[in-house]
């Protein structure tokens, strides 16, 4: 007897293509990167026709962004990829906020990597596709609605930048730095995954949102699974954005690694873990909010303080700026700890600050390097201001910004912080941060009395000229005017953080 086969309807999840758009440009113009390479090998203008498609994909997806900022402003944040209710991407203001961020890092980065590596001699082709590569993770990350997209944008973000961290084959320090970051970085991705093995056992769901709904119509009799399962998503998320005690990785990275993608690291892949830090637990876990604060006090406390006092003792600049990155982790966990909508726009918004101020200070320290990119010691920067008095006026602006100086976006940004922690009751949280706020200007101000303080026994200042690129300058002025910009006309950005916070999508 012959049976009839009915062939199974098969159901595909419905892709709203136009969610994801920003991604599909900037993994696009990586694409027509890598086939460029593979078709001209041997052509010196492949290098710059390759920046030129860096700098375009980047751009597209700025204006993709944009579109979607002005369709969320006028309708309200929407899910995609799934259905309505559960989506794996979410389209709100908080990821358009973050997204804008990483873009813009993205592009300093690239202008500041171009004279670098013709500098350097490396492969920029390779560069520029691998930095769109874990751009585009960065992106993904920021929009990510589900555990499991969160996870999936944190390894492709994160297995580029291992690729990075190590792309100067001749130096051992940046082998070595881009060996330590893909074994930690590999052990943090596993905790991060059992994280969310053991949140889907106590919720039954990897969704977001669908997470939020369960714990807020649920009372969990036995929550230990829970909380164990949210305390390793935090310990996977707290390596990325470089807070302690998870900072092991830091120093070393930043300071082995070629000082583009350090400045890359810096800016854009704090700002992507930390978007998706703020959606798990501000967003997710708010229900259980007296479980995770108390945390999240410990790491932006011992953030605070490992930051401070350990770059005290540095003698290598790019040292002393690492730990400085993980202090102002601990000010952007003082904004996630207040778990307000007043705590995220004011991380938000620290973590934009932050991207130009870090950006801004590497950039510099790229240049002092000179060729070799191993030239970062503090005794190097004595007298810069009579060699190089452009120079060292940008830095010493970058250096007060991240010391919280008026007139300069930093101060606005610990401003916001602080009003946050203590609108929430936080006191002693505030104090801790004004008090390593002291300790972090004196790091800052040993390196600008070095840089105006004149050299031993020269009436001049000796050495070779430091030769700034074309790209490389117009990142340092579009740095240096936007962190004035941000401490005397703060409002735009503000209210900018303020209504993406307002149009986060639970």
């Amino acid at each position: 007897m012959l049976l009839a086969v009915v062939p199974a309807q098969i159901a595909h999840p419905s892709i709203d293509w136009y969610a994801v758009m920003p991604e599909i440009a900037l993994f696009a113009s990586a694409i027509i990167i890598v086939i460029g390479r593979s078709l001209i090998r041997h052509d010196p203008r492949v290098a710059d026709a390759s920046l030129l498609t860096a700098i375009a994909g980047v751009l597209a997806s700025g204006i993709f962004t944009f579109i979607q900022w002005t369709f969320v402003h006028d309708n309200g944040p929407y899910q995609a990829i799934g259905d309505a209710a559960h989506g794996l991407v979410a389209v709100d203001g908080f990821a358009v906020f973050i997204q804008s961020v990483v873009l813009g890092a993205t592009l300093l980065a690239l202008l500041v990597a171009s004279g670098y590596l013709k500098r350097e001699g490396l492969e920029a082709p390779e560069y520029y596709a691998l930095m769109l590569c874990s751009a585009t993770g960065m992106l993904l990350m920021a929009s990510a609605n589900d555990l499991i997209t969160v996870f999936l944008a944190l390894e492709i973000l994160s297995i580029a930048l291992y690729v990075l961290t190590a792309f100067d084959r001749r130096r051992i320090t940046s082998q070595e730095a881009g060996l330590k970051y893909f074994l930690l970085g590999s052990f943090s991705s596993a905790v991060f995954l059992y994280g969310i093995a053991l949140t889907y056992g106590a919720t039954g769901t990897t969704n977001l949102t669908g997470i939020a709904t369960f714990l807020a119509n649920t009372v969990l009799l036995h929550d230990g699974v829970l909380l164990v399962g949210a305390s390793l998503l935090l310990v996977g998320l707290g390596f990325k954005v470089a807070a302690a005690p998870f900072h092991m990785w830091t120093p070393d990275v930043y300071q082995g690694a070629p000082t583009p993608v350090t400045v890359f690291m810096a800016s854009a892949t704090k700002a992507a873990a930390f978007a998706a830090l703020l959606r798990i637990f501000v967003g997710s876990f708010d229900v259980y909010r007296v479980d995770w604060r108390p945390a999240v006090f410990g790491l932006a406390v011992l953030s605070l303080l490992v930051g401070s006092v350990a770059a005290l003792v540095q003698t290598d600049v790019k040292r002393m700026l690492a730990y400085q990155s993980i202090s102002h982790a601990g000010y952007i966990l003082i904004g996630v700890q207040a778990a307000t909508n007043k705590g995220t726009s004011a991380a938000l918004f620290y973590l934009c600050t932050y991207a130009v101020m870090a950006t801004g200070a590497f950039t510099v320290v790229m240049i002092i390097g000179r060729h070799g990119d191993d030239r970062h010691s503090l005794a190097e920067y004595r007298g810069l201001n009579r060699a190089h008095p452009a120079l060292a006026g940008l830095l010493t602006l970058f250096l007060l910004a991240q010391a919280g100086v008026p007139l300069t976006g930093g101060f606005v940004a610990k401003l916001s912080v602080f009003s946050a922690a203590v609108d929430a009751g936080q006191y002693w949280l505030a104090i801790i941060g004004m008090l390593t706020a002291v300790i972090g200007a004196a790091v800052y101000l040993r390196i600008i009395l070095t840089m105006y303080a004149p050299e031993e026994g020269e009436t001049a200042p000796a050495g070779p000229r430091l030769v700034v690129d074309a790209g490389t300058g117009l990142a340092l002025t579009l740095t240096g005017t936007a962190i004035l910009l941000l401490g005397i006309v703060p409002g735009p950005v503000l209210d900018f953080a303020r209504h993406a916070t307002q149009l986060l999508s639970h």
